[in-house]
């Protein structure tokens, strides 16, 4: 294979060089571009076509249903690792042994206190406010009880703010939700696995001994190891790009928070939830919503089915349904809405049109249903996948800002009036 790709413009050819990714990847290398052909761009909207940046953490092959974290396969680490494992291995590059993932937890336990002052600006939020925005909100908040900027240059100080953000997250998980629900605020149990803390933090009643549930314990671990990352997203590249002016990682996770609330990305297993419970308002039946879906004319969208990068299975929707049978199972949910789920599932697995067009049941479907299952409200479905989601933010920072990436400043074309005279306003 040639080492460059030519381009021409008006009889003029330019060089540029091409560079190879580990598993094959190909990219044109075009930052001199505007600089050598006298301020040509490019223009990709969405971002479809362009590579922001070269990465070590995680590899997608959508056509091949393949997901890899640092060259570990989704499946094998939803098997055989715990979320703390793999967040240590996306954040440090490799797995960790014994002592070390022992002082990580150990280290993230210390620093899960939330000064308490931020109960206040908690207090302030009315019960109708979104989980999302409180949960921007109070993530940007730790910024002013945590002042000091990180010397990235400096191991033990980037350490510190992981395990610092990686403690106090799960805590505004659980306030943001019992918040909403009118429910005591709870610092949670430091003799717990990160895990059992978070479901026990979310679900204690202040008049009842918290049990745990093991096949709870398995499927949020399961969720928030296939939630980790997710390569070059949409909230991962914003907490890039924001990270990029240098902003800290607080302020940096705190807007792909607000990226990750959008329908299009994060909530879509709310969005699915939504779905349901309108079918079920109408009468239950999923056959009409299958050929409703299948009208190009019908304004109605299927939730939670295909995925803009996967063009096959979801790699995460196969681990991730049986857990979501193993959990309805175990907790013997009846609920009409679960039942419509189960329908829909069924009939794309079953119908040529979906099956075809490779319409498949992804992540957020099956998530979404475990969360309901759960007992998780419906609006906190987005919070929980910015949990798991939290170790991959951490990452892409940490290695934007070690590889010492360029602020982010993307081009335009512009297509508005050319210069005009200003006129005095009696004569407009």
């Amino acid at each position: 294979m040639s080492k460059t790709a030519t381009l021409e413009i008006d009889g003029k050819k330019y060089e540029f060089p091409l560079i190879k990714g580990t598993e094959n990847e190909v990219a044109i290398d075009i930052k001199t571009l505007r600089g050598v052909t006298g301020g040509v761009t490019t223009i990709d909207p969405g971002f479809k076509n362009t590579g922001s940046c070269e990465s070590a953490i995680t590899f997608l092959n959508g056509e091949e249903g393949i997901l890899r974290y640092r060259g570990y396969s989704i499946e094998e680490l939803a098997e055989k690792a715990d979320f703390l494992e793999v967040a240590f291995l996306l954040i440090f590059g490799e797995l960790p042994n014994k002592e070390e993932l022992e002082k990580f937890q150990k280290d993230i336990k210390e620093q899960s206190v939330v000064d308490d002052d931020i109960k206040k600006i908690l207090d302030a939020f009315p019960k109708s406010a979104h989980p999302m925005g409180v949960l921007s909100s109070l993530t940007s908040a730790l910024t002013a009880f945590n002042p000091a900027s990180v010397n990235v240059d400096s191991e033990e100080e980037m350490y510190k703010s992981v395990v610092r953000i990686l403690g106090k997250f799960p805590v505004l998980v659980a306030w943001t939700m019992r918040k909403k629900q009118g429910l005591p605020l709870d610092y949670g149990d430091n003799s717990l696995g990160y895990v059992e803390n978070i479901l026990k933090m979310m679900f204690k009643k202040p008049n009842e001994e918290y049990v745990q549930n093991p096949i709870l314990v398995n499927a949020l671990d399961k969720l928030l190891i296939l939630h980790a990352d997710h390569e070059q997203n949409c909230s991962t590249s914003t907490v890039r790009i924001v990270g990029s002016a240098h902003t800290g990682l607080f302020a940096s996770i705190s807007s792909g928070i607000s990226a990750l609330w959008g329908p299009l990305h994060g909530g879509a297993n709310q969005a699915v939830l939504e779905m349901l419970s309108g079918i079920e308002e109408d009468g239950g039946d999923t056959k009409k919503y299958m050929a409703k879906a299948k009208d190009k004319n019908d304004p109605f969208r299927l939730m939670g089915f295909g995925h803009r990068v996967y063009k096959n299975f979801d790699p995460r929707a196969k681990i991730i349904k049986v857990a979501a049978d193993e959990v309805l199972g175990d907790l013997g949910v009846e609920d009409p809405i679960l039942d419509i789920a189960k329908g829909l599932e069924k009939e794309a697995l079953e119908d040529k049109y979906f099956v075809d067009r490779k319409l498949y049941p992804n992540v957020d479907f099956y998530s979404g249903i475990i969360y309901r299952g759960m007992g998780i409200p419906t609006d906190m479905f987005t919070v929980m996948f910015a949990l798991g989601r939290l170790p991959g933010w951490i990452a892409q920072w940490r290695e934007m800002r070690l590889r010492k990436e360029p602020i982010g400043r993307p081009r335009q074309i512009y297509i508005g009036e050319t210069h005009r005279a200003f006129k005095n306003i009696k004569n407009r």
